[in-house]
């Protein structure tokens, strides 16, 4: 069954093989694509503990493959469906280890995807090795991609920026492994899926490369990650699953998450994007007079009078806040914002804070 642009059923979970699903779906429908793909683990036999107890691995069939090209055709197959349905300014994360992430880049490049950045999610509780035989896997690799060199991607730096402590977000995120209350529990209390993501995870990655209202495609939905964060976080869902006990586990957990819905909680301002405030403009509200000091640096260095006009004095420079601010440094440029201070009672704050004021005022 194909589906129309108008027609396709969006939040909800489609039963059946992920390669077949997207291609029902219409051509360049999808914003972002998020896929936990089979990691084709290669797994010998049975993991014990020291005291011989059984690891709970990933001992499913549809994580077995015959061989490494079989795997390859697979995940060539799901990303040239998964490629067709994404817009052509959409992006692509995946996620993997060692076993497969390779393999996986390498298909990325061949069908025209552009690597945007490797995210190494470190664990904070990672399971130890209990052969002592390699050093303990501690983490695991996404790759996020555009659709193209030439797409336009959505990248919500400020947001990121904040989610950080006001510090840019780096690509090596610690995370723990998804356990506790989070971790969806089946029959005699077993883990309902071995490999079930933390929802803090998908909350950075949905957060940082969509927006609100954008449709995110899970091509191995399992218990239901993506969709309980797109949900949350108000983005449109797509889920793919084959196995049903997957599939109901997902939608009762789905079924309990609110949604966010004002805006203003989910949209974080961009400097870019508010209202530009000449330096002039403070001094016609009167926050400063001409003739008042400013001071350069924390240490302030470096001081300029300022002058009616908007430019400012120093002992031998006169011009913008910036150019001045360069020039008594010797620098290449500078943002006067935040190079110059004033003094209000026993403190120096940046004039930044004037102009942040009057763009209040604006808004």
């Amino acid at each position: 069954m194909t589906f129309s642009r108008q027609t396709t059923p969006l939040d909800i979970i489609h039963h059946g093989d992920c390669i077949a699903v997207m291609n029902s779906l219409p051509e360049k429908s999808v914003d972002m694509v998020f896929a936990d793909p089979p990691y084709n683990l290669q797994l010998g036999g049975e993991l014990r503990r020291p005291n011989n107890s059984r690891v709970d691995g990933v001992v499913d069939e549809w994580d077995r493959f015959d061989d490494f090209a079989a795997y390859d055709r697979f995940t060539r197959d799901w990303l040239t469906a998964a490629r067709r349905v994404l817009k052509d300014d959409g992006c692509l994360w995946v996620i993997g280890s060692y076993h497969n992430i390779f393999r996986v880049g390498a298909i990325l490049q061949d069908l025209g995807f552009w690597i945007l950045n490797d995210v190494v999610w470190r664990k904070s509780n990672p399971m130890p090795n209990f052969r002592g035989t390699r050093f303990t896997n501690a983490h695991e690799t996404l790759i996020w991609c555009g659709k193209s060199k030439d797409s336009r991607y959505t990248f919500n730096y400020d947001s990121m920026k904040a989610l950080n402590e006001g510090l840019q977000m780096r690509s090596d995120w610690v995370l723990p492994l998804c356990s506790g209350p989070e971790r969806l529990k089946g029959a005699a209390g077993k883990k309902a899926h071995p490999t079930q993501k933390p929802e803090a995870l998908l909350y950075r990655v949905v957060l940082s490369a969509s927006k609100p209202g954008d449709v995110i495609l899970d091509p191995f939905f399992g218990t239901g990650t993506t969709g309980a964060v797109a949900k949350k976080l108000n983005r449109r869902w797509i889920g793919i699953e084959r196995d049903p006990a997957y599939i109901a586990a997902a939608q009762q957990r789905i079924d309990q998450v609110t949604p966010i819905e004002d805006m203003k909680l989910l949209l974080t301002p961009s400097k870019r994007s508010e209202p530009r405030v000449p330096f002039g403009q403070v001094l016609e509200r009167g926050l400063l007079r001409p003739g008042d000091m400013l001071w350069g640096g924390e240490r302030r260095l470096w001081s300029a009078q300022v002058a009616a006009d908007g430019t400012i004095i120093s002992a031998n420079h006169r011009g913008s806040i910036h150019k001045v601010g360069a020039a008594v440094q010797g620098a290449a440029a500078c943002n006067g914002w935040t190079f110059w201070h004033f003094q209000q009672g026993e403190e120096f704050p940046a004039i930044d804070v004037l102009r942040q004021m009057i763009r209040a005022e604006l808004h």
